[in-house]
């Protein structure tokens, strides 16, 4: 009998360590147990535009691509098995690359260009080491929701491209050196650690001119590696860059400046730098740069979530439609 009751609690606990049936459409397996035995396979094989969510499991194992999900596979979930487990991993880096003074945008590990995309559960790697930029997640989607997922890299780890794009990170761990976490999208970061592993910049912000929201971390740890003592929270890397921390854990590394500007720029004098309530060593605000500001609570009410992620009427770039289509004669 206990033999029998030993057989059935092992069977049980095999059956819930694999993906509910039904729940979803296919499983990438690096054993060839799954459907596929590579993400991109799966990505290819689902369904464009579809009238409801494809979900793509994929189970624990290194996974070494450079992945791609295209405009057209809308609705897209990638669910990883354990965030710590499941790597997808890439090399590539600006000198690689080499296509000109625009490689860092050809660097990512993954790519999303579609829409309603999320993430759940996955390490997201760029592996290069500090050789320059080198991207591991690159987003260009609106409404992409990256869930509990570790984006692992150095020099620009995330690029949140798009400029009418809204990202929504919740409890991800997001780790670089320079400017690690940059870009023209709205991207709120709820509950992430944020981990730098060099004296530098967290952020450069490229927000669009007229927009209200760019980036917001809210209830978030910053912390650091052992002897990383001179990080900024960010430096604006266009002008008009947005960047609010509100409610979040700033470690002992955080200058007491907080705020750089870019080198021979003026843009400090459009960027909007702001905090709230921020608490450790990091956070205290006498002596920030002056060009900072510190929020009441009545200013920080507007950076809920619903507000920040709410549908906007997108930014039209600043060009005259009728030359920008004239014909040349």
């Amino acid at each position: 009998m206990k033999t029998l009751m030993l057989n059935v609690l092992l069977l049980l606990a095999g059956c819930l360590s694999l993906p509910a049936r039904g729940l979803y459409d296919y499983t990438v397996a690096t054993d060839g147990t799954g459907d596929f035995t590579s993400v991109q396979a799966a990505i290819d094989a689902c369904k464009s535009f579809p009238d409801k969510r494809v979900r793509v499991f994929i189970k624990n194992g290194i996974y070494r691509e450079k992945i791609k999900v295209p405009a057209c596979n809308t609705h897209l979930s990638l669910i990883g098995e354990s965030a710590e487990h499941t790597i997808i991993t890439w090399d590539d880096f600006f000198d690689r690359v080499n296509r000109g003074r625009n490689s860092t945008f050809y660097t990512y590990t993954l790519i999303v260009e579609a829409d309603d995309f999320r993430a759940e559960n996955l390490t997201i790697e760029n592996s290069a080491g500090r050789v320059g930029q080198a991207v591991a997640l690159h987003v260009e989607g609106d409404r992409c929701v990256i869930i509990n997922c570790r984006l692992l890299g150095n020099q620009d780890t995330l690029y949140t491209g798009g400029q009418n794009s809204r990202q929504y990170y919740k409890n991800c761990y997001i780790a670089g050196t320079t400017d690690f976490i940059f870009g023209a999208a709205t991207a709120l970061f709820d509950s992430c650690t944020i981990h730098s592993k060099s004296n530098s910049y967290i952020t450069a912000a490229s927000t669009i001119k007229g927009k209200l929201y760019g980036y917001v971390f809210t209830n978030c740890l910053l912390e650091a590696d052992p002897g990383v003592d001179s990080v900024y929270l960010g430096r604006p890397w266009r002008d008009y860059a947005r960047v609010v921390f509100l409610n979040c854990e700033m470690g002992a590394h955080i200058v007491p400046e907080g705020w750089a500007n870019w080198d021979k720029t003026a843009r400090h004098k459009t960027a909007y730098y702001a905090e709230y309530r921020n608490t450790g060593s990091g956070s205290h605000i006498g002596r920030r740069v002056t060009w900072s500001h510190q929020l009441t609570a009545g200013e920080a009410a507007i950076y809920s979530r619903e507000k920040v992620l709410a549908p906007v009427r997108p930014v039209e770039p600043e060009v005259d439609p009728e030359s920008a289509f004239r014909i040349q004669q």
